[in-house]
């Protein structure tokens, strides 16, 4: 006999009823499913996070992952990106120069163009990444971001990633301090003993880094640190040594008593420049003449074929800084320029938590045949250099606030708690074979003038958007209005206003001093006319006026600044419709035809 429970415990379980509930859980499933695939993955701002080109920017990059970087990007967006190079490095390796624009838009070469470097100091290796950095997030935000989409519309970008690369790689893959190779890889006779780099320092204790040695010595000037032993610090006056510093790791290779004063170089790539140069006398880092290092007459040579830059940027490292020039205190520049230097300079502190507007000579040192003011005197183009990488950044504090650690001790705070002891070699004993027992110990050559990994974006995002905001403000001319007016006789009267919608003039006041680029010029034409007078004023009522007796069809502007118009006039015999066309070498083209 069955009880009432298994009775309808059966009935439930008919088949019917079980084809039916599988079916409705199926049903589910799938609807569940397809509602996951249509959803799309929750994507944060800023970088793409599904680019066609995957990059890591938790890293550095050497020449090689660079150069398939570029090559692979330049493949996927054959219609943006486009990769020459300028010639071959010292040591064989291509100085690539790296154009990205809409070259649908216009002409590339005749829009207005930015210039980025990196690396000129090869040990300072985040610039070439924050170049690199710049050039994949155009590419891969171009059609997704209105910005970038109209930058790349209208402007041209050139990026010479890698300044120096032949030292990049050697600070990347031979031993060094965190600031060596500053120089490039040509044999320069440091010591003046008739041998070329024969006297580097060396990798004693086989880590890969440059580090420092010391001697026990109860007479010596350096103690520990009492709270961070691995650092020395000075003895006060009174106060017992324990330690005397050797230097660098390395030997006396060639004998003569001293030990590494003949490593790679010396030669200074940033000394090198055509304005202010000074000899190596005067300018320590100075080579034989100015552009007499290859690499930079490579870069200098493409700048000079391309005047249609109107803005440059350069990374280096360190100190949180934006740099502008003069260099020296004996250079001085042009106060109307002096201002939208300010202007973009400020902007950049807002945006770079850290960083300091400085200039050079008065805020850093003295630099002669700096690129720096190559670029402004030379080209007539605003330009900065960026020192990456602030001690800000350890613990968004400035040194010293609220009674905040300051200086070396900051970074060993940083090394213990952040980098896990990374950053810096306890010190152990090795034989030296001309100081017999030393301890080798101190900073690694990844610490101190570079961000760890988990800070690298951040660096070259902020710097790339600080340049990018430059980028943005380089001139732009438009023809905003062309109306005629019938005077009679045969005779019209055509009046333009042509306006530069950014705050940089189209040609700064530097340019107009030295001649550097051409005026701006403003044309009237039409199938068959005789343009009679041509005139221009800075008012829409033409109270007061510069009249242009020779060849008045084609009026010439000594610049227009920025955020402003010119309104031009010319008296002329003969029909329309007349077109109006400006052409200004740093500010672009642009024309508009009356109705």
């Amino acid at each position: 006999m069955i009880s009432r429970v298994e009775h309808r415990t059966s009935r439930v379980a008919s088949p019917r009823i079980l084809v039916l509930l599988l079916l409705s859980v199926m049903l589910v499933v799938v609807s569940r499913d397809g509602w996951a695939q249509e959803k799309e993955t929750y994507k944060p701002m800023g970088a793409p996070s599904d680019p066609k080109v995957e990059a890591h920017w938790n890293r550095f990059h050497d020449h090689g992952m660079a150069t398939k970087l570029m090559k692979d990007l330049t493949a996927a967006y054959p219609k943006l990106s486009r990769l020459e190079s300028l010639g071959k490095s010292y040591g064989g390796l291509d100085m690539w120069i790296w154009t990205i624009t809409n070259t649908e838009s216009g002409d590339t070469h005749k829009k207005p163009a930015f210039y980025i470097d990196g690396g000129i100091h090869a040990n300072e290796l985040q610039g070439p990444d924050v170049v690199l950095y710049t050039g994949w997030f155009l590419l891969e935000m171009y059609g997704r971001n209105d910005f970038i989409t109209d930058l790349l519309d209208r402007r041209t970008i050139y990026l010479v990633p890698i300044m120096s690369p032949d030292s990049r790689e050697a600070h990347m893959y031979r031993p060094n301090t965190t600031n060596s190779p500053r120089s490039g890889q040509r044999p320069i006779d440091d010591d003046r003993d008739g041998q070329f780099d024969e006297d580097p320092p060396e990798d004693i204790n086989g880590d890969g880094s440059i580090q420092r040695m010391r001697i026990a010595d109860p007479n010596g000037n350096y103690k520990e640190h009492e709270k961070y032993p691995n650092l020395l610090v000075r003895v006060e006056p009174g106060e017992q040594g324990k330690y005397r510093m050797l230097g660098s790791e390395g030997y006396d290779n060639d004998g003569d008593g001293r030990v590494n004063e003949d490593g790679d170089g010396y030669y200074d790539p940033n000394r090198d420049w055509a304005w202010n140069w000074q000899p190596k006398h005067v300018q320590r880092g100075s080579y034989r003449y100015p552009f007499s290092i290859p690499e930079n007459r490579l870069v200098a040579d493409f700048v000079m074929d391309h005047p249609n830059i109107a803005g440059a940027q350069s990374y280096h490292n360190s100190g949180g800084m934006i740099l502008r020039g003069p260099g020296s205190g004996s250079e001085a520049y042009e106060r109307q320029d002096v201002r939208l230097f300010d202007v973009i300079g400020k902007k950049g502190e807002s945006m770079l938590p850290g960083y300091r507007y400085l200039i050079t000579h008065k805020d850093l040192y003295t630099v002669f045949g700096g690129e720096l003011d190559w670029f402004y005197a030379m080209r007539g183009a605003i330009t900065y250099t960026n020192e990456l990488w602030t001690s800000f950044n350890y613990f968004r504090k400035k040194s010293g606030d609220d009674g905040f650690i300051a200086g070396r001790e900051l970074q060993h705070v940083f090394d213990k708690y952040l980098l896990f002891g990374e950053g810096i070699a306890e010190w152990k004993e090795f034989d030296h074979p001309q100081y017999g027992k030393v301890e080798i110990g101190g900073f690694t050559k990844q610490w101190r003038r570079q961000p760890p990994s988990f800070l690298i974006e951040e660096e070259c995002h902020r710097n790339m958007a600080f340049t990018l905001y430059h980028a943005d403000q380089m001139p732009m001319v438009e023809v905003q209005d062309v109306s005629t007016k019938d005077l009679g006789s045969g005779l019209t009267e055509i009046t333009a206003r042509v306006a530069n919608a950014r705050m940089i003039p189209t040609r700064l006041q530097v340019d107009v001093k030295n001649h550097i680029s051409p005026s701006d010029l403003v044309t009237v034409t039409a199938e068959d006319i005789e343009v009679l007078a041509g005139m221009t004023s800075s008012a829409p009522y033409f109270e007061t006026v510069r009249e242009q007796k020779l060849d008045p069809a084609r009026l010439q502007l000594a610049r227009i600044r920025g955020m402003t118009a010119v309104y031009c006039r010319w008296i002329v015999k003969g029909k329309g419709p007349f077109t109006v066309t400006i052409r200004s070498t740093k500010g672009g083209t642009a024309s508009r035809t009356s109705e």
